[in-house]
């Protein structure tokens, strides 16, 4: 029985970008050189990935053996990892922004002898690294700009490393090897960033990107070569590593975005049609336009209000619901969609959107309505790492706002009766972690072969919805549970809290740590009177200050119960960082971390 979509092994994909795809462009690049993108055909693609496994030929490289890739997003990057593929060695990513400390880890931990580096900031950790590992023996260099350290005498550039594996016995080498590999060969091995506890290796074979792709092939079968992706999230991260392989199997087009901080100029260039995100991406865009409303005259406020709820009730009331809308309400929707939707679509440079998976983390209702009333169609999903991504995703129509979509096709989900954990069976998940003992991963199953998630959630038919890390769950002094994301997503809706760590477990109240966006405050705070001529240190104790904050705290959870509501709260002067342990990779927070560091702090919010 013939499938309608082909299952094809990572290793063969530059084949098929050769047999396929040869003239049709399949990956962009930024040149730094003449600031255009540049486009690889399905030819030059295939070209560079075998160029890249012949140079681990030449390093003799064995099936099985371990790689890393440590850099930002780059063409490189991709078509070694690919090569990799080819001859059947192991990925093992690394986020951009690792510290020494963590590269060592995984370094050690997964027994990585060589690393493709991206940048200096790369290169300059990875050779801390080496000093001080007896494991690490071998730097591959991307960046050609990179300057060497003193003594360096053993790292090579990528350019090097692709000229020495130039002969015909590496590419004959390549070439059988990607014929032998095999579905049940371990791919990646991705270590998940951890909001508590050490990071831990997903182990991914190829049989799980293999029956994922199909299962996104069923789901989604408008995706077509026409069109183009932009590849902007880390490609260590699940969600984007695998969403690029999803869009080169079916023959789109890839925009590879090196520097993430400069999406905002990249977009109106490239112009995708689909992109995947994190709901972060969506709420800084909801908060701009919602600004650009605030501040038009009068007369101009009101057609946009208007025109958002147009859409609303066109999309949601109707497209949504599988209904004919009225000939009335289609006019009016197409009027606002091709004038003042589309310049805001165009000012972002997404006017030629068809779809654009978001998962991650939580988003909220509002800001999903308002997207979808305004013609942008972010679709909402959950998955893991360990779940080579998607679990459940929504379809561009006919599902409910406050899901994270239906399940994909290959997978099985049932609900914990006791504890509301979501679990998960089915060929796109993980077999185990790496190096962990027999008995911690027998603790991530169930008896009969079920991944326990440890997230929180229900089961309406097909549909799932997501409740709270169960992890994140608190209890207060006074026995009343807290979904604390809940209310720090709630809280982010206002443009005026740029970010938020809910505090009180063991507590007998819900408190925060806030990091308002200064700039926004400061002009309400003047509005009311308040000096201006004070520090941000001495503006974060004012009282006046507190008043305004307590406004906008109280208007952003008026629908929650009484007890979960924040009844104290410090602002803080500088943003949880990244680089102090207070972030995950992905941006979400540890509270384990901000609650040892802002020790003195919380204290202060619960002395009598």
């Amino acid at each position: 029985m013939t499938t309608p979509y082909p299952k094809y092994h990572l290793a063969e994909y530059p084949h098929q970008f050769r047999l396929r795809y040869p003239n049709k462009p399949m990956l962009r690049y930024h040149d730094k050189v003449s600031g255009r993108w540049v486009k690889l055909s399905g030819e030059q693609v295939a070209d560079r990935c075998l160029a890249a496994a012949k140079g681990f030929a030449w390093l003799q490289l064995q099936p099985g053996e371990k790689v890393s890739i440590y850099s930002p997003n780059t063409v490189e990057g991709i078509a070694a990892e690919l090569g990799l593929f080819m001859m059947r060695g192991v990925s093992v990513p690394l986020y951009a922004t690792s510290t020494p400390e963590q590269v060592q880890f995984v370094i050690e931990d997964a027994q990585v002898a060589t690393m493709f580096v991206g940048g200096q900031f790369q290169y300059n950790n990875a050779y801390e690294v080496q000093q001080r590992s007896k494991v690490l023996r071998q730097l591959i260099i991307i960046d050609p700009e990179v300057v060497l350290a003193p003594g360096d005498t053993t790292s090579m550039y990528y350019d090097e490393f692709i000229r020495r594996g130039d002969a015909v016995a590496y590419e004959n080498k390549a070439n059988v090897t990607a014929s032998q590999a095999l579905a049940n060969d371990l791919a990646v091995i991705i270590y998940t960033s951890g909001t508590s506890g050490r990071s831990k290796g997903v182990l991914l074979h190829h049989s799980n990107f293999i029956e994922q792709m199909y299962a996104h092939q069923l789901k989604y079968p408008f995706m077509s070569p026409r069109d183009t992706s932009m590849c902007f999230l880390p490609l260590n991260h699940i969600l984007e590593k695998a969403w690029c392989y999803l869009c080169l199997s079916m023959g789109c087009c890839v925009a590879v975005l090196s520097d993430p901080k400069k999406i905002l100029e990249a977009l109106p260039e490239v112009r995708p049609t689909m992109m995947s995100n994190v709901p972060r991406f969506w709420e800084k865009v909801y908060a701009g336009v919602q600004q650009k409303i605030d501040q038009s005259p009068s007369p101009i406020r009101s057609i946009m209000r208007h025109a958002i709820r147009i859409g609303e009730r066109y999309f949601f009331d109707y497209v949504n619901e599988g209904k004919r809308p009225p000939l009335w309400l289609t006019t009016l929707f197409k009027l606002y969609d091709h004038t003042l939707f589309m310049k805001v679509k165009q000012a972002i440079g997404i006017q030629r959107g068809k779809f654009f998976p978001t998962a991650g983390a939580a988003l909220s209702v509002e800001i999903y309505r308002f997207m979808r009333s305004i013609g942008v169609p972010i679709c909402l999903g959950y998955g893991l790492s360990e779940s080579t991504a998607t679990v459940s995703s929504c379809p561009l129509v006919g599902f409910d706002p406050t899901s994270v979509g239906t399940i994909m096709p290959t997978l099985q989900v049932r609900i914990d009766p006791e504890t509301s954990e979501i679990l998960i069976k089915g060929p796109s998940v993980m077999q185990g972690y790496y190096n962990n003992n027999e008995e911690a991963n027998a603790e991530a199953f169930t008896e009969d072969g079920y991944f326990r998630t440890g997230d929180a959630g229900r089961l309406e038919g097909d549909v799932l919805y997501f409740t709270e890390r169960i992890k994140d769950l608190f209890k207060t002094a006074n026995g009343k549970y807290i979904a604390p994301q809940m209310l720090e997503g709630m809280l982010t809706l206002d443009p005026i809290i740029e970010q938020v760590a809910i505090i009180g477990d063991g507590y007998k109240f819900v408190s925060a740590l806030i990091y308002p966006n200064w700039e926004l405050l400061r002009r309400e705070a003047e509005a009311r009177g308040v000096d201006m001529t004070q520090s941000d240190e001495a503006l974060a104790g004012d009282h006046e200050v507190h008043r305004l904050m307590t406004t906008h705290i109280e208007q952003a959870l008026s629908t929650v119960a009484q007890y979960e509501k924040v009844k104290r709260f410090v602002l803080l002067t500088e943003p949880f960082s990244l680089e102090r342990g207070e972030l995950t990779n992905t941006l979400k927070i540890r509270r384990k971390v901000i609650n040892e560091h802002f020790a003195e702090a919380i204290a202060g919010l619960y002395a009598e």
